[in-house]
């Protein structure tokens, strides 16, 4: 009998939510087969199978949270187990728990053959990624009758959404109305729902993003010293007046260069502030699942046809949940949109290790003084949240004052 333990998904990740097993008690599953996917923080993960054999017992249901180290399966590897000799599959005998084979993220589309009561066509395949899955499990929808959006067919998040609209679903907490959702190959066919009928009308467990959010939201209160500082930019003679997201990178890029010390990360028990040479953008996008963090990297080499282009694509990314572990990490300095509705100013809360983060609040015409007259201006207004214990407030003055000039320029 073999053991396979969650691995460490890396960038000191301690926990995973499982998503999906792909694979039932007491069926076989061949080395490197994907055995199930888990949610980290902000990513979908699969994870394989570490050898061939038979699955003698799977530990955890979809939802459940499970700390790295901890069992996930067990397997009866029988005439196997000479795999580990003939350099097939590694062990884990005598060692710490650590990443099995490749582990690609969640873009990979999965296949469903699953068929309802109201039978879809025969065979037909049903494309949608494992949190879509997941939302139309919590939401009481039938994936397979719905028809995809996206590329080739796929299924996502706004077609779950509309699905659970249409059909009355979309009750958070409440049993679904249609017959009980299963996770394709879950522990013998067992139900998983998501959402714990034990949850009363109006509650909502945090999963997935949330519970980053809440994760990240707590240590930036509890770890940081934070001081927000507050400007405005004139943009009226903006050449493309929407085009907010790409100049605003740009002008923060303009303004790690007037200032280098916000753009990087800070140890507190090393007492180790690291300035970044690149400005690796991160990115703070509302989803239907949460606020997400996608990264740019080496966004002060991009034009800004390019940071148009890859913000709408992480956007979308973001919102279908196909973010892969590297598009949501290692990001330097980040930029939170604050303008949903009419809010100006704010305090955005920056996520150690990073020690700032910039808000961009809703634009608007005021009246200025400009060259001793009074004029009606179109102005953008600015929050600037620093990590004081690293960053004076002259050095935080000094990167506003860099982003302001930027955005004042006509393109």
């Amino acid at each position: 009998m073999k053991e396979f333990k969650l691995p460490d998904l890396g960038e000191g990740l301690t926990e995973a939510e499982i998503v999906e097993w792909h694979v039932g008690a007491d069926q076989h599953i061949e080395l490197n087969q994907p055995l199930l996917s888990v949610e980290t923080d902000k990513a979908v993960v699969e994870v394989p199978s570490p050898v061939s054999g038979r699955v003698l017992s799977l530990h955890g249901e979809p939802g459940d949270v499970i700390p790295v180290g901890d069992v996930l399966a067990r397997f009866d590897t029988g005439q196997h187990d000479d795999a580990r000799e003939r350099g097939l599959a590694p062990s884990s005998e005598g060692k710490a728990p650590g990443v099995v084979g490749e582990l690609p993220a969640s873009g990979l589309v999965l296949s469903d053959t699953t068929q309802s009561s109201s039978a879809a066509p025969r065979g037909r395949r049903v494309k949608a990624a494992p949190s879509v899955r997941a939302l139309a499990r919590e939401l009481g929808v039938d994936i397979a009758l719905i028809e995809g959006s996206g590329p080739q067919g796929r299924i996502t998040a706004k077609d779950i959404a509309k699905a659970a609209g249409q059909n009355g679903a979309g009750q958070r907490g409440a049993p679904s109305s249609g017959p009980a959702a299963k996770a394709p190959g879950s522990r013998g066919g067992q139900d998983a729902a998501l959402a714990p009928d034990a949850l009363a009308s109006g509650q909502e467990k945090l999963t997935g993003p949330r519970r980053a959010m809440f994760k990240s939201m707590t240590a930036a209160h509890s770890e940081a010293a934070l001081c927000t500082v507050m400007d405005d930019a004139d943009i009226h003679d903006w050449k493309r007046p929407r085009d907010f997201t790409p100049r605003l990178i740009r002008a923060m890029v303009a303004g790690c260069r007037a200032e280098p010390r916000l753009n990087g990360t800070f140890s507190a028990e090393a007492g180790l502030l690291s300035m970044s040479e690149n400005v690796n953008m991160g990115l703070a996008m509302h989803t239907p699942h949460g606020l997400i963090v996608a990264s740019i990297p080496n966004a002060h080499q991009r034009s800004l046809d390019e940071l148009r282009g890859e913000v709408a694509r992480l956007k979308q990314a973001g919102a279908e949940r196909t973010l892969t572990p590297e598009e949501v990490r290692g990001y330097t300095i980040t930029l939170s949109n604050i303008a949903g509705g009419s809010s100006r100013y704010a305090t955005p809360l920056m996520v150690p290790p990073t020690v700032a983060i910039l808000g961009s609040g809703a634009a608007r015409e005021e009246v200025v003084a400009l060259s001793g007259a009074i004029a009606i201006r179109r102005m953008l207004p600015l929050s600037l949240t620093f990590d004081h214990r690293c960053v004076a407030g002259a050095e935080a003055a000094r990167f506003l004052s860099a982003v302001v000039a930027d955005l004042m320029q006509a393109s």
